[in-house]
């Protein structure tokens, strides 16, 4: 019997992209159902009812939720192409990274790009430190994982696509000079024949983020 898997995401959630990648990375066939956030399936509610978000991957009928529960799920259940190693302490680390950038670096950019006077310069400030803290990561290192791209490199993705559109929204440098491993990473990685293809439109997504930087700083 043939396995029924399906990803619960919008075309441009970089939580749901970093579930896709792993799916394609594993050579998994799925259905892709992108939501409406403004209007949210009843499916979907159904299969999320604590948070009612996505991403979800429902496997035989049975729902996931959270992309870094996701993640591991995906690698427990395929074994092909691990995207976490076997060594207790390296899986520790890569699981740190991935908090790290849920919990610190993702907040601090996105506090760059909505707030303003000093609490964005805090926020910019935090980025920037945070960006430190990656750029060191990747000393000695083709990808996060090593040689191959593996769980914190699907999970500090967003970097090789978002930050280029929140620079052009906002007109800030975020990665620039200061970070050429990390700029080497996001070259590489973006390049990746199963990342190249998934990436959402950039001029929808320069359209979405502008809209909402005009939100969170409207005309004085």
């Amino acid at each position: 019997m043939a396995e029924e898997v399906k990803l619960f995401k919008t075309w441009s959630s970089t939580f749901g992209l970093r579930v896709v990648w792993a799916l394609k990375l594993k050579g998994i066939p799925y259905e892709a159902i992108d939501e409406d956030l403004s209007n949210k399936s009843a499916l979907l509610l159904q299969y999320n009812p604590v948070h009612k978000k996505i991403p979800v991957l429902v496997h035989n009928g049975n729902p996931i939720s959270e992309s870094l529960v996701i993640l591991e799920y995906i690698d427990e259940t395929w074994k092909q192409n691990p995207i976490l190693p076997q060594d207790p302490l390296h899986r520790a680390r890569e699981r740190f990274w991935a908090k790290f950038n849920d919990e610190k670096l993702l907040p601090s950019v996105w506090g760059a790009f909505t707030k303003e006077g000093k609490d964005r310069e805090e926020a910019m400030a935090a980025t920037m430190e945070n960006l430190k803290f990656v750029e060191e990561e990747l000393k000695g290192k083709k990808f996060f994982s090593g040689e191959k791209i593996g769980l914190v490199d699907l999970v500090f993705g967003w970097l090789a696509n978002l930050i280029s559109i929140f620079e052009e929204v906002t007109g800030f440098n975020i990665v620039g000079e200061g970070y050429p491993l990390l700029s080497a990473w996001m070259q590489e990685f973006s390049e990746l024949p199963v990342i190249k293809d998934t990436w959402p439109p950039r001029d929808k997504m320069i359209i979405k983020y502008q809209a909402l930087y005009d939100k969170y700083h409207p005309a004085k």
